[in-house]
């Protein structure tokens, strides 16, 4: 059984499995979010909009990876997005703690007051679209929010991609 992701033997090809598993995943959560977002109606407040980043820098680390050819590069390539996966967890789990009341948002959620210096200030944040407060949750699975789900995927990935880097060594090392 031999094809993209597989050696002959039916072992995985971990140097193209990872980067291709890395760019599935980061473009699969940034589509749910947008279809969630503008087919149906979850608008996403700040820190919804903030932990979408991590998945686009990643995606596209992950995608230079895979147009790199095989060696270090990958791995290097592939290692910046633990760290990536790491801040993303600490803002969905931020998020969940704001949502939770454990903490105030300081990321000016929704209540946050507009400098007005002038009339056209004033008339300008007054015909602003409100800001969605963050502690406001759409949409829950088995009583826990997308925040919840967001902070284990992105550790699951930290995690995932660690292993799929390790077993990207030569073999001997």
């Amino acid at each position: 059984m031999s094809n993209f992701l597989f050696h002959a033997d039916g072992q995985p090809d971990w140097a193209r499995l990872t980067p291709f598993g890395v760019a599935f995943v980061c473009v699969g959560a940034l589509g749910t979010a947008y279809t969630a977002q503008h087919q149906f109606g979850i608008e996403p407040c700040v820190l919804c909009l903030y932990q979408r980043i991590p998945y686009a820098v990643a995606g596209v680390l992950a995608l230079a990876a895979i147009l790199m050819p095989r060696g270090t590069g990958r791995r290097v390539l592939l290692a910046i997005c633990i760290p990536v996966f790491l801040i993303g967890a600490g803002v969905a789990f931020y998020h969940t703690g704001v949502e939770q009341h454990w903490w105030a948002s300081a990321a000016g959620c929704g209540g946050a007051l507009a400098t007005i210096s002038s009339a056209s200030d004033l008339q300008a944040s007054l015909l602003a679209p409100p800001v969605k407060a963050c502690d406001d949750v759409d949409w829950t699975l088995f009583g826990l929010s997308m925040t919840v789900y967001n902070t284990a995927l992105f550790l699951g990935l930290a995690v995932a991609t660690a292993y799929g880097i390790r077993r990207m060594r030569p073999k001997g090392h």
